[in-house]
């Protein structure tokens, strides 16, 4: 069992140990794409939600929910993020929004489950301000788009745009 970082020699869960890692900058894109019919994507493109400002609580949403990760997935360290960006791509052919976040820090760990963890809630604030409207809305291709810092060094997804 000695593979998995997160189990002990005796099978027991465990958060790795990065006390002896060094300290670098390390960085993280995550994406996530929100489907939904034509009138949702005019309303939130319009502004005209009843509930609000659809990307901009989203936005908020996904940068608070990058700093609390730790709280949601159990082996996550609790890190200092020195950034945190959420970014929204709409495409009006498909009707979708596509969702980046971004995060950044200079720390002993990855920071890629903060970003995906970002990119989910952005995208279910979306879905939970607009389901008055659309409850068919698909939330998709939530994937690690790139990463960087650390022993492993450097990841690119190919297979995206």
């Amino acid at each position: 069992m000695s593979e998995f970082t997160h189990i002990d020699g005796e099978g027991r869960v465990r958060m790795v140990d990065v006390s002896d890692k060094g300290l670098t900058t390390r960085m993280a894109i995550a994406q996530g794409v929100v489907f939904m019919n034509p009138e949702t994507f005019g309303k939130i493109g319009n502004q005209a939600v009843k509930k609000g400002n659809v990307l901009e609580t989203a936005r908020i949403a996904g940068i608070m929910a990058a700093k609390r990760t730790s709280e949601l997935i159990p082996m996550c360290h609790p890190l200092n993020i020195t950034h945190a960006q959420i970014d929204f791509f709409p495409d009006i052919q498909t009707h979708s929004i596509r969702i980046e976040a971004s995060v950044r820090i200079v720390g002993q760990t990855g920071v890629e489950m903060e970003a995906l963890t970002a990119v989910s809630v952005a995208a279910l604030t979306i879905y939970d301000m607009c389901k008055s409207y659309d409850r068919g809305m698909t939330i998709s291709d939530i994937c690690l788009l790139e990463k960087s810092g650390g022993k492993s060094g450097k990841f690119k997804r190919s297979d995206t745009a």
